[in-house]
């Protein structure tokens, strides 16, 4: 089980929206969760991501928790979602090299069948996220409460 410390943000019925905390500051500031001041957070709004868990022990706004997932989970999510679009761009460029004519244009082919690849890729995952995505082996765990969560430094924007 991969573990991570996150704070709860808001309750709905048998889940949390989590904030995962990162262990390492930014660099920045120093900040562990982010405020915005870099170019990348300046340029398209940063805010916090964050998440749904299943919220088995009832915890509350503002606790601090340990989520989890299962290790075979993210591996094959990660399988998923980087090597299908990957297989399915790969085989489109060598089906586009197969059917490219001997004549000029040649590269033409292999780019397109790679295009379509990945496209036909992303509408898989698309398609399959809608059925797969509701399955719980998948979804994140509040495991426990946090016991030595350490808290953020604060870090003001700089004008």
């Amino acid at each position: 089980m991969i573990e991570e410390q996150a704070v709860v943000v808001r309750v709905e019925p048998d889940k949390a929206y989590l904030e995962i905390v990162r262990h390492s500051p930014c660099g920045l500031c120093g900040q562990t969760r982010g405020c915005g001041v870099s170019l990348w957070g300046k340029l398209f709004g940063h805010q916090q991501e964050g998440f749904f868990a299943a919220n088995e022990i009832d915890a509350q706004p503002g606790d601090n928790v340990v989520v989890g997932v299962e290790e075979k989970a993210l591996l094959a999510g990660s399988l998923v979602v980087y090597g299908v679009p990957l297989l399915l761009l790969l085989t489109g460029a060598v089906i586009g090299v197969f059917l490219a004519p001997a004549a000029a244009g040649k590269d033409l082919y292999p780019m397109l069948g790679a295009g379509i690849g990945l496209a036909l890729s992303l509408l898989w995952l698309k398609g399959h996220a809608a059925t797969h995505g509701m399955d719980t082996r998948y979804r994140p765990v509040i495991l426990r409460r946090a016991e030595n969560f350490t808290s953020e430094k604060v870090c003001h924007k700089r004008a």
